[in-house]
């Protein structure tokens, strides 16, 4: 079952890498050769084409420092975690990216429902063209002890990471994998010792609406309700 998902997991990065932006429902290029394929109708279903749809997705505050020590942030959406202690995420050109470069490291959270104003913020306000946007947001940072990026105080679950591998492809985008060092989180999201994702209420973002959301109730427990078919 993990390889499965960690298959999934790169299968949609690699969509995301490509950087696909096709409005046509029919016709698609296909990996082995340049000539574009017509699409079949699915039967009793609309196709929607060549377009990434894997949805929802975790909205993901990325923290770095600016050369000069200013703290940045910036909301990223295609990521997630890849092996038990790494996660990648694909980014276009920011401030962001210039960061991970210099420092090698990054810090990495949740948006909540508590902070989505603010997060979304981070997610449509350039780094090179709002230098204290952390600042303007009316959030705090601290320094991690473990790597060299700023903890934002606001958000009460980060994963302190090392950049461990970044790549570049011909349009700018880099793919970056990082290696968790340490995680840490506020006491007020924790029941006995463990992060409650209900006290979180973390938020997802929907590919599909533009929209963000909250998860809702569990329906079932992971590794114990399908035995019911058993």
């Amino acid at each position: 079952m993990k390889q499965t998902l960690l298959t999934l997991a790169a299968a949609a990065l690699l969509v995301a890498a490509c950087g696909n932006k096709q409005d046509s429902n029919t016709e698609v290029k296909p990996s082995n050769n340049n000539q574009p394929m017509e699409l079949k109708p699915v039967e009793g279903r609309t196709n929607m084409g060549a377009k990434l749809y894997v949805t929802p997705q975790p909205a993901l505050m990325i923290g770095t420092y600016d050369a000069d020590g200013t703290p940045n942030v910036m909301m990223a959406a295609w990521g997630g975690q890849c092996e038990s202690n790494r996660v990648c995420f694909m980014l276009s050109k920011h401030r962001t990216t210039d960061n991970l470069r210099l420092h090698r490291a990054f810090t990495l959270s949740y948006a909540d429902a508590r902070t989505i104003v603010q997060s979304d913020y981070f997610g449509i306000v350039s780094g090179y063209d709002v230098r204290d946007k952390v600042a303007r947001a009316g959030f705090t940072a601290t320094k991690s002890p473990n790597v060299n990026a700023p903890i934002i105080n606001e958000y009460p679950v980060t994963m302190e990471c090392r950049v461990v591998e970044m790549s570049e492809s011909e349009d700018g985008s880099s793919f970056v994998i990082g290696e968790i060092v340490n995680a840490s989180a506020d006491p007020s999201v924790l029941t006995d010792g463990k992060i409650d994702i209900r006290k979180l209420n973390p938020v997802a973002w929907d590919a599909s609406s533009l929209n963000y959301f909250t998860l809702g109730d569990s329906v079932g427990k992971a590794w114990h309700s399908g035995k019911a078919i058993q």
